[in-house]
C-alpha cells in the first residue's frame, strides 16, 4: 500500500492520480453523527472515519450557497460573487444588489474544482444540490465545469416530490421524479450511473451534494420508526449524553462545558408537545441515517469497482445546525410523517443540541454556525497507522480545493477564459493529516449577515450582527474554551484591536460590503 509518509509528490506519481469524492451534508450539525458524538446510526460513516482521519476543529461559511461557493473555488465566498446568497427561482435579481462580491451566482473570475480538474484530465460529476445560479445556463454545473449532473439547482426541495415547488434538472434538462421516489436515494444511484457510465483507467471526480437533512422533514417510515420514541427524554439529556461521549471519543477536553441551553424546560412542556418534538427530531436523525445508508452503498459500489483503495472521501456539512422556523420548529404538525408540507423544521431547542456543545447556530460565525465534521479517507494516500486518529490542526473550507489541487498535481492556471483568476486561499490539509504540521499561520476570516470572525492560532474574534449597527467583538482562546463561554475582550484589547484591524482590512480587499448598506439596497430592492 502507498502511503505519502514520506512526500505527498511520490506517491501520487507512482500510481493512477486517485479518484476524489466529496461528500456534504446540508444543515447537518456537529454532533449529529456517530464519530462526532451522536447517537444518529452512521455506522457508514463511522467506518470511513475508523479507517481515515477525523478532524476536530475544520469550519465552514455558516450558510448553504456561501459554503459551496467557497467549498467549489477555494475561494472566499465574497470573491465568488455569493457573499451573501443566490438569486431565487422565482426572482432574478434577488439578492443582487449591484454589489461584486454580492451578485447572487459564481462569477467567471474564479475557478471551479471541476473546471480545474477537467483541464487536468479528470471526469467530473455532480449530483444533489447546486445552489451556485439559477437564472441562464451558463451558471449550471454543466457550464462550470461538470460533465454529468443530476439533481435540484436551488436551495432545498420536497425530498419526495422535487418538482414541488422546485425541479430536478439531468445535464441542462427538466426532467420529473418517478416511481417510488426519495431525493437522498436518487442522487446516489445517480452518482453511481455516472461513475458506471465513465471511461475507464481516467480518475473520475465526483461531488455528491445531499439536501440532507436540511428542511422539510421527510423522511421514510422504516427510517422514522428506528428513532420515534428515542428523544422522548429532551434536548437537555441529549446535549449531556452527546457531551459525555465527545469526551470520551477524545473528540473534546474532559473540562469542556456546554454552551447556554436554548428553549423551555422540557418538563414544562405538555405531552402532546413532547411527541410532536420527539417526532420532529426523530425525523431528523432518520434524514441523516438515510443519507449514511447511502454513503455506504456508494461505498461498496466503490470497493466491489475496485476503485476504493486510490479514491479519496471528503465528507463534511456546508453549515451548523439550522434553528430557522422557530424554538420549536416549523410547519403543521399534521404534516410531520407525510409528503406534504415545506417549511417544516425541528426548530431551534433541537438545533442546539445537534451544535452539542457550541453557541449559536447556521447564519452565525460563532462554533456553532461553522463548524463542521470532517471525514477524509483514502486507503492509498492515509498510513495506516493514522487510521482512525483525530487531526488536531484547524483548517477551513477553501483547504478543500487547495488540498484536491495537491493529490491531483493538477496546474492551476493565472487565467481561464480570459478571466484573470485570484490565487487559492486555501491550504493543503494533508501535511496536517500526516505529519501533525499547521495547515494556518495566517489569520483566516468570516462575514455572513454581518456577523464577522478571525481566527489566528487558538485565539478568535467574533462579533454577531446588531440591528444597532454597534460592533461587539468577543475575544476567545478556543484551546481551552471551544463553547466560547469566556470572553477575553475585556482583559485583551490590544490583541482585539489587532485583529479587528485584520478583519478590517481583510474585508477591504476581498469585496465585503458593510451589512447596514447591504439590508438598506435589499430594503429598497424589494420595496418595503
Amino acid at each position: 500500500m502507498l502511503t505519502l509518509a514520506s512526500t505527498l509528490t511520490l506517491s501520487v506519481s507512482a500510481a493512477q492520480k486517485p479518484n476524489i469524492v466529496l461528500i456534504m451534508a446540508d444543515d447537518m450539525g456537529f454532533s449529529d453523527i456517530g464519530c462526532y458524538g451522536g447517537e444518529v446510526q452512521t455506522p457508514n460513516l463511522d467506518q470511513l472515519a475508523k479507517h481515515g482521519v477525523r478532524f476536530k476543529q475544520f469550519y465552514n461559511s455558516a450558510r448553504c450557497c456561501p459554503t459551496r461557493a467557497s467549498l467549489m473555488t477555494g475561494l472566499y465566498p465574497h470573491q465568488t460573487g455569493i457573499g451573501h446568497m443566490t438569486n431565487t427561482p422565482n426572482n432574478p435579481t434577488q439578492h443582487n444588489y449591484g454589489l461584486p462580491g454580492y451578485q447572487g451566482y459564481l462569477n467567471k473570475e474564479c475557478l471551479t474544482i471541476a473546471e480545474m480538474l477537467k483541464l487536468n484530465g479528470y471526469q467530473t460529476f455532480m449530483t444533489g444540490k447546486w445552489h451556485l445560479g439559477y437564472h441562464g445556463k451558463e451558471k449550471w454545473p454543466l457550464q462550470r465545469g461538470f460533465d454529468q449532473f443530476y439533481g435540484i439547482l436551488s436551495g432545498a426541495s420536497n425530498y419526495f416530490k422535487p418538482e414541488e415547488p422546485r425541479g430536478l434538472s439531468l445535464g441542462n434538462d427538466p426532467v420529473k421524479a418517478e416511481g417510488e421516489y426519495y431525493t437522498t436515494d436518487a442522487f446516489t444511484d445517480y452518482a453511481i450511473r455516472f461513475i458506471e457510465e465513465s471511461t475507464p483507467d481516467k480518475p473520475y471526480f465526483l461531488y455528491l451534494s445531499y439536501t440532507a437533512p436540511h428542511w422539510p422533514l421527510h423522511a421514510l417510515k422504516e427510517d422514522i420508526d428506528k428513532y420515534r420514541g428515542k428523544y422522548l427524554d429532551g434536548w437537555t439529556k441529549i446535549r449531556e449524553a452527546r457531551l459525555e461521549k465527545m469526551k470520551a471519543i477524545g473528540l473534546l477536553a474532559g473540562d469542556v462545558d456546554l454552551s447556554e441551553q436554548a428553549g423551555p424546560d422540557w418538563d414544562a412542556l405538555s405531552k402532546e408537545q413532547q411527541e410532536e418534538m420527539d417526532l420532529r427530531m426523530a425525523i431528523y436523525a432518520a434524514q441523516i441515517d438515510r443519507m449514511d445508508q447511502n454513503i455506504g452503498k456508494l461505498v461498496e459500489f466503490l470497493e466491489a469497482r475496485g476503485d476504493l483503495e486510490n479514491t479519496i472521501i471528503f465528507f463534511l456539512s456546508d453549515n451548523g445546525a439550522c434553528a430557522e422556523g422557530g424554538m420549536l420548529g416549523g410547519g403543521q404538525a399534521e404534516n410531520l410523517e407525510s409528503q406534504r408540507g415545506f417549511l417544516l423544521s425541528y426548530g431551534e431547542a433541537w438545533a442546539n443540541a445537534s451544535n452539542t456543545p457550541f453557541k449559536r447556530y447556521k447564519h452565525w460565525v460563532h462554533e456553532g454556525g461553522i463548524s463542521t465534521p470532517l471525514i477524509v479517507h483514502w486507503p492509498d494516500g492515509i498510513s495506516s497507522n493514522r487510521h482512525g486518529q483525530w487531526v488536531e490542526e484547524y483548517g477551513f473550507l477553501p483547504d478543500v480545493a487547495a488540498s484536491i489541487k495537491d493529490v491531483a498535481q493538477a496546474d492551476y492556471p493565472k487565467i481561464y477564459q480570459g478571466n484573470q483568476l485570484p490565487k487559492l486561499v486555501g491550504k493543503s490539509i494533508f501535511p496536517a493529516i500526516h505529519k501533525s504540521k499547521p495547515i494556518h499561520d495566517e489569520p483566516i476570516f468570516w462575514e455572513h449577515e454581518g456577523n464577522k470572525a478571525v481566527r489566528l492560532g487558538s485565539f478568535k474574534l467574533v462579533s454577531a450582527w446588531s440591528a444597532t449597527h454597534s460592533e461587539n467583538w468577543e475575544l476567545y482562546d478556543l484551546k481551552t474554551d471551544p463553547a466560547e463561554l469566556d470572553n477575553l475582550a475585556s482583559q485583551w484589547p490590544e490583541r482585539v484591536s489587532e485583529m479587528k484591524k485584520m478583519w478590517n482590512e481583510w474585508a477591504q480587499k476581498h469585496l465585503v460590503e458593510d451589512w447596514a448598506k447591504v439590508r438598506e439596497l435589499e430594503r429598497q430592492q424589494s420595496g418595503r
